[in-house]
């Protein structure tokens, strides 16, 4: 199942995160992935797994073309003329030839944030990069970006998961054309701990992680659970033979809590 992102790319609805993994277990994890069926991989340069990944990715023997690869430019590369290099350095460790998405993993300065989209905006148009986007970007910084920016921005991936559900980013977003992809969807192991959500699980024989995946799914969000364990890799892509009720979304939206498990993006660099 694929959204069609703003500039017409496909990108697959569910994929692999991969950070705190690395070495041979992101490898395994990554093959795993590929073998029941994932079609999209994430992964970045501070996650310090990008060699793995693209190895993972060759020795599948799935086409290059079938594998929707996402990267991104981290904060100490930002700029202009950093920016590209880093590109390139990803591209290496990855052994391709191009990525399908590259965000700008963290928002910095208004200016720096203008020169960073500049030097991804040049490598989009030289088809070095199907699509490029955001991570942990708030209103305010896409609204100063979008005043120079040439390309709106293929997707904003962000911490979203049932405690903290990112309405009113979504709303601007959807807006603009941009996707919302949840990282985090599982709060780090809390939604485990949410009752409701062990209820609606019950239900449809389904497990607390298929529920917050297709809840993301069925609000036209990208989502990218993160495991290293086979079993766990498997169960977390069966969410398409089942959809939720409305009344089920609505049991969901009443656990907002708008608690963060990470870094509020504007205390960041404060």
């Amino acid at each position: 199942m694929y959204f069609k992102l703003n500039n017409g790319v496909d990108m697959p609805v569910i994929g692999l995160g991969t950070f705190l993994a690395s070495g041979e277990e992101v490898y395994r994890a990554v093959r795993v992935a590929l073998e029941v069926g994932y079609r999209h991989i994430d992964t970045a340069k501070i996650y310090h797994n990008e060699e793995e990944v693209g190895r993972a990715i060759k020795d599948s023997g799935i086409p290059r073309e079938e594998i929707f690869v996402t990267s991104k430019v981290w904060t100490t590369d930002m700029g202009y003329r950093q920016t590209k290099k880093a590109f390139h350095e990803s591209l290496e460790r990855l052994q391709l030839d191009y990525l399908d998405l590259y965000l700008i993993h963290w928002p910095k300065t208004y200016q720096l944030n203008r020169e960073t989209w500049k030097a991804m905006e040049e490598l989009y148009y030289e088809g070095k990069v199907r699509a490029i986007g955001l991570s942990n970007f708030n209103i305010h910084h896409i609204e100063d970006l979008l005043k120079v920016a040439t390309v709106i921005p293929a997707a904003n991936q962000v911490e979203l998961h049932p405690g903290l559900q990112q309405h009113p980013l979504q709303e601007y977003c959807m807006g603009k054309g941009i996707y919302l992809i949840s990282h985090s969807p599982l709060a780090r192991g809390k939604v485990f701990q949410m009752e409701k959500l062990k209820e609606i699980a019950d239900k449809y024989n389904k497990s607390v992680v298929n529920v917050v995946v297709r809840w993301g799914i069925q609000r036209k969000i990208f989502m990218i659970p993160k495991s290293v364990t086979p079993e766990r890799i498997r169960d977390n892509f069966q969410v398409f033979d089942f959809s939720l009720t409305e009344e089920d979304i609505e049991a969901i939206y009443e656990l907002h809590d708008g608690k963060r498990i990470s870094t509020d993006p504007d205390n960041m660099y404060r």
